[in-house]
Formats: C-alpha cells, sequence, structure tokens
C-alpha cells in the first residue's frame, strides 16, 4: 500500500488538532479579556465540538457521493479561512464565528477515515487507524506550549496566521500528493440531511448503533476529566500551570506511542473484539484513579493513571473505527465514520461542561461519573462480543 496517502491525512488531523492545540491555552483568557462571562466563555469553548458533531456526517455524506479528495480540500480550506478570521477576532461575535468555522472545517476526520478504508484491507484497518490517531497526540503535545508563547511574545494574531499557514501548507499537500480514493461513488440519496434526523437515523442500525453508543460513552467519559483534572492538579496537587502543561504534554506522548506503535501489534495479537473490552477497562482503571492518588506519590501513581488512559484510548478509538468500517458497505463509510465523529464530537460538547459541573459539587465526582460510565461502556462491549458482532 502506497505510504503517501496516509502520510498526507496524517499531517491532515495533526494540524486539524494542532491548530485546535494552540487555541486550548489562550481561548479562555482572551474571551475574558473581551468581557465574556463564565458562561460565554464555556459557550465559546464547546461551539468547536458542537459544529464538529452538527457537519462531520454532512462531510462523510458528500464524500460517499463526489468522493474524498473534494471534500478534504474543502474543508481543508474553511479550516484556514476560520484562523484567518481568528487572527481579526476582536469582538466576542467574531470569536463566534471562527469558532464554528473551525470546527465545521475540522470536522473533516470522518472523511480521512473513509478515506483510509478505501485503500486498507480489513484486516489492516486498526493499524492504519492508529496510525492516524497518533496525530491526536502529537497535536495535542505541541499546540498547548506553541499556542501560549506565540500569545505571548507576539500577540494573537500570529497564533491564528500560524495556524492559517500550516493549513495553506496541508492543503497544497493534499492538492498534489492524494489520489482519489472512492472507486464507486454514492449516486442516491440527499446531500444535505437534518442533522437531528440524521441522529435519530444512527440510532436505529443494529450493531453499528451499539459501536457508536460505546463510542459516545467513552469519549464522554474521557472529556469528564479532561477539564475537571487540570483545576484538581492545581488546587490539591499544587501543580503550577507549567507543570500542568509537561503533565499534558506526557499524556500526548504516550498517546502518540500507543497508537502509532502499538494498536498494530496489539490488533493482530488480540483482534478487534478483545481490544474492545480491555479498552474499556483500562479507561476505567485510568479515569477512576486520578483523584485518590496521595499527593506524594504523583510521580509515578499519576502518570501510571495516565498510561492507562492512553492506553485505553488506544485499544478504543481506532478499534471501533475499523469495525464500523467493516459493518458499514462501501458506499456507506463516509456517512457510518461521520456518523462517528459525530457522536465524539457530542461527547466532547456534554463531557467538559458536566465534569465542571460535578468537580463544583466535590471533585471526585467527576472520575467517579466517567467510572460508571465505562462500566456501562464494558457492558454494551461486552454484549456486542457475545452476539458475535457479525462482520
Amino acid at each position: 500500500m502506497n505510504r503517501t496517502p496516509l502520510l498526507v491525512l496524517f499531517v491532515t488531523i495533526f494540524i486539524d488538532l494542532l491548530g485546535f492545540g494552540l487555541i486550548i491555552p489562550i481561548l479562555p483568557i482572551y474571551a475574558n479579556e473581551l468581557g465574556a462571562s463564565g458562561v460565554v466563555i464555556g459557550l465559546v469553548a464547546s461551539s468547536f465540538s458542537l459544529m464538529q458533531f452538527l457537519i462531520a456526517p454532512f462531510w462523510g455524506s458528500l464524500s460517499d457521493r463526489f468522493g474524498r479528495k473534494p471534500i478534504l480540500l474543502t474543508s481543508i480550506a474553511i479550516t484556514g479561512l476560520a484562523y484567518l478570521l481568528f487572527s481579526q477576532a476582536a469582538t466576542l461575535g467574531l470569536l463566534f464565528a471562527a469558532r464554528l468555522l473551525a470546527g465545521a472545517g475540522s470536522a473533516n476526520i470522518s472523511t480521512a477515515q473513509a478515506y483510509i478504508s478505501d485503500i486498507t484491507p480489513p484486516e489492516r484497518r486498526a493499524k492504519s487507524f492508529g496510525i492516524i490517531g497518533a496525530a491526536f497526540g502529537l497535536g495535542f503535545i505541541f499546540g498547548p506550549p506553541v499556542g501560549g508563547y506565540l500569545k505571548t511574545h507576539y500577540g494573537i494574531e500570529s497564533v491564528g496566521y500560524t495556524a492559517a499557514t500550516l493549513c495553506a501548507i496541508n492543503l497544497l499537500m493534499a492538492w498534489f500528493l492524494l489520489d482519489e480514493s472512492l472507486v464507486e461513488k454514492k449516486t442516491d440519496g440527499p446531500l444535505f440531511r437534518n442533522p437531528i434526523a440524521n441522529f435519530g437515523k444512527a440510532l436505529n442500525q443494529g450493531t453499528i448503533t451499539s459501536l457508536l453508543l460505546v463510542n459516545l460513552v467513552f469519549i464522554t467519559a474521557f472529556s469528564l476529566m479532561t477539564v475537571s483534572v487540570t483545576l484538581m492538579w492545581e488546587e490539591h496537587y499544587d501543580l503550577n500551570e507549567a507543570q500542568v502543561g509537561y503533565t499534558f504534554a506526557f499524556l500526548g506522548v504516550v498517546a502518540a506511542i500507543v497508537q502509532g506503535g502499538l494498536v498494530g501489534w496489539a490488533s493482530r495479537i488480540f483482534g478487534d473484539k478483545r481490544l474492545l473490552i480491555y479498552g474499556c477497562i483500562l479507561m476505567f482503571v485510568g479515569l477512576t484513579s486520578l483523584p485518590f492518588v496521595p499527593v506524594h506519590l504523583f510521580i509515578p501513581l499519576e502518570l501510571l493513571g495516565l498510561v492507562f488512559i492512553s492506553l485505553g484510548n488506544g485499544a478504543l478509538t481506532p478499534t471501533i473505527a475499523s469495525l464500523l468500517s467493516q459493518l458499514a458497505s462501501r458506499q456507506e463509510q463516509g456517512r457510518v465514520l461521520g456518523f462517528s465523529q459525530s457522536f465524539s464530537s457530542l461527547g466532547r460538547v456534554i463531557g467538559p461542561f458536566l465534569g465542571g459541573w460535578l468537580y463544583g459539587i466535590e471533585y471526585h465526582l467527576p472520575y467517579i461519573s466517567s467510572g460508571i460510565l465505562m462500566v456501562v461502556c464494558l457492558v454494551l462491549a461486552s454484549r456486542l462480543v457475545r452476539r458475535g458482532l457479525e462482520l
């Protein structure tokens, strides 16, 4: 299999996540500087994932009709325009618009996954999805420190210009290095669907629905942690902002190693169905352990909990995508993987708000709740495996 498409897709998703990571450390502060209240800051932060939830199935369906390459090129261009708008966002209205537009453009991950399923045999898809998944970890490693540095030394404009420049490079790579992967295009059905109706249709597809629900619950459980853990480390473990950043970087490094190097091996040894079960167990252990580590044992026990989370994430994310791609027909790859991305985005909208609310009640609650959600995932996954998943 030609490695060039995987490289270009890796760069595409890496830049998506790098752009997202560039904004993470500065968005709340900048929104506050523009006069946003706490609620408005939360809305700005969640608007990116909300647009991904709404738009991902559209990109997937359009790619089934018109091909993967034109949709990838269009979405990359939209993302670049969004970051240019962000560089000039001197009002809350422009900031909202920039984040909504960036979310719409960055909802192209389902199309990238569909491209992979087009060019990769079923038995190798978990490994290929894992390689792309490593881009998530790398974007999370480099994005926050680079964004913070640029904002501090060169102003908010430099953050937007840097992200837009990366998108321009990505657009050129995709234009010249990607060939169209879809051989048989879908010719019937509507181009655009009501997103709520789309969501309802996804909930009426048997085994596919069960996998989509596993994905939604898993992402929600993980997102419960991502917002509250920063506050917990600062308030209960006396970490400063730099140390919190280093800890997140450690999580990103482990995620990149796991998804880039270990997923393919684990898929061959254990198979996708077992990985689905093992991923739920690993995530449960990692998420529930975080608030119970004694302060003097932060290193190594808290870091060990993050390793379990990375291993669980590495087992679940590419495995769910691989199984969905095998269950969907060739003409439905983009639409079904778009559903998956949409469910993931919904989890990233629900999780942070729920995590912050629970943390305000008692700081253990987000992690206990995450554990309960992962038990639900384990039950759903076990029922799927017992039914044989009927691939």
